[in-house]
């Protein structure tokens, strides 16, 4: 009896150790129910790679599409050429870089690459002014990211005559371009692919503190994501799309503040008490209507604010002496400048509706969705932490934008890639891998 106690006991302990269940975190490539044999990206900057205010080669080789290529090639995915800057010309559009920090403020100091740039000209346009000419790209192409651009011009036939981003890709020179970004990415069969595009049609108006620029109308965002979805599906295709990320969560509106300024005038003048903006009085659309008044934490000041501005005297018709630049209602800094209260309240019920279109779109279509807005939202308010290293919205230290404020350092854009790729093998039962961000750098310091 004991004899067979101690056989059942043996044979359990070797099922025990040699049956044990298998988890594997890293299961085999595969493309689930997705083909990517020729996968193409759409959209504007983003998309292309641009940081630190300029396009340049290094940008473009770390842009997210690329990335994403990389893995998909694990399970299927072609060749994904994107329409570089050559070495001679590799810094492009030019870019900002960081030369040092200022020893009594700790301010960045920042200078502009202005060599190996990738221009060939200018040209005029009636009616529109000066474009600067871009070096013709003319080889295979997949990153069809066209910085600059909104879902507003998806049709627009000029459009290939006044931005140079798009300009460069096109076979012919401004001013007899009459191809639409619409027809020039869907001109080549494809089979799988990313969109980002509607950014712009936000950004543009909040960048320039709502004074150069307006939203998209919201029936026509409707009705330009319908055709362009309906146009990249037309043909069975499957693909994966990004919602807007909350404009105002950027460093480009959340380094400079108010309280900043306004704590730095008190230094040398106790007796200032505000800020004065010039503010829309209502959200509104159809009222735009401005008038001074003291700035709020609400307002939210551009990083491009030049704060040496503030104190500055300023002649005012019909006062006598000279008045100091935005301590008073008479001389409040100007409107360009400043996202106020109002203005981020109108560009946040305009996204919202935006990246409501966008998700109900793309389940129609059974779309993969990065649902960009929450996840930057997410990381302002509470971080993020990947492969150990941390990150968060904070300019030039939190890891994730680049010097301009407003696009990604190349590991923001590996984590932006990993959201995408996340989504799509979510949707479509793929597994393709993710990249390990730590082998892409942050901000590059001198």
């Amino acid at each position: 009896m004991k004899t067979k106690n101690y056989l059942y006991i043996l044979v359990a302990s070797i099922c025990i150790a040699g049956c044990k269940p298998s988890f594997n975190s890293n299961p085999a490539p595969s493309r689930g129910s997705a083909d990517f044999t020729r996968y193409i990206a759409v959209g504007n900057s983003l998309t292309a790679g641009y940081a630190d205010g300029g396009l340049y080669r290094a940008g473009q080789l770390v842009s997210y599409p690329s990335i994403i290529a990389q893995q998909l090639q694990t399970v299927g995915g072609g060749v994904f050429n994107q329409p570089l800057f050559t070495t001679d010309q590799a810094n492009g559009s030019g870019y900002v870089k960081l030369s040092g920090f200022d020893p009594a403020t700790g301010s960045p100091i920042t200078s502009q690459v202005t060599t190996s740039l990738g221009y060939r000209g200018a040209v005029t346009i009636p009616g529109f002014g000066t474009v600067n000419l871009l070096t013709k790209y003319t080889d295979d192409i997949e990153n069809y990211g066209v910085p600059g651009i909104k879902l507003l011009h998806l049709t627009y036939a000029p459009y290939g005559n006044l931005n140079p981003f798009f300009e460069r890709l096109l076979p012919g020179a401004s001013p007899t371009n009459s191809t639409t970004y619409l027809s020039f990415i869907t001109a080549k069969p494809f089979t799988f692919f990313t969109n980002w595009l509607g950014n712009n049609d936000a950004l543009g108006y909040a960048t320039s503190g709502g004074a150069g620029d307006v939203l998209t109308d919201k029936g026509t965002f409707g009705q330009l994501y319908n055709l362009l979805i309906g146009t990249l599906t037309a043909n069975g295709q499957k693909g994966a799309v990004a919602t807007i990320p909350d404009v105002t969560t950027i460093p480009y509106f959340t380094t400079v503040t108010v309280g900043a300024i306004l704590g730095g005038v008190q230094k040398a003048n106790p007796a200032a008490k505000a800020l004065y903006i010039n503010a829309r009085t209502s959200a509104d659309p159809a009222d735009n209507t401005h008038a001074a008044r003291p700035a709020t934490a609400s307002d939210l000041i551009v990083l491009t604010f030049p704060t040496t501005k503030i104190g500055q005297p300023v002649t005012v018709p019909g006062i006598p002496v000279p008045v100091p630049y935005g301590l008073t209602p008479y001389t409040p800094i100007d409107d360009q400048y400043v996202l106020d209260a109002n203005e981020v309240a109108l560009t946040k019920d305009y996204v919202s509706s935006y990246n409501s279109t966008i998700k109900s779109v793309a389940a129609a279509k059974g779309l993969a969705v990065f649902d960009a807005y929450t996840f930057l939202s997410n990381i302002k308010t509470s971080g993020l932490v990947v492969n150990g290293i941390s990150f968060n919205s904070n300019f030039i230290s939190g890891g994730l934008f680049s010097l301009d404020g407003v696009h990604l350092t190349p590991r923001g854009y590996s984590i932006v890639a990993n959201e995408f790729i996340k989504a799509i093998n979510s949707q479509y039962s793929s597994s393709i891998p993710i990249v390990n961000v730590g082998n892409y750098n942050g901000i590059v310091f001198p």
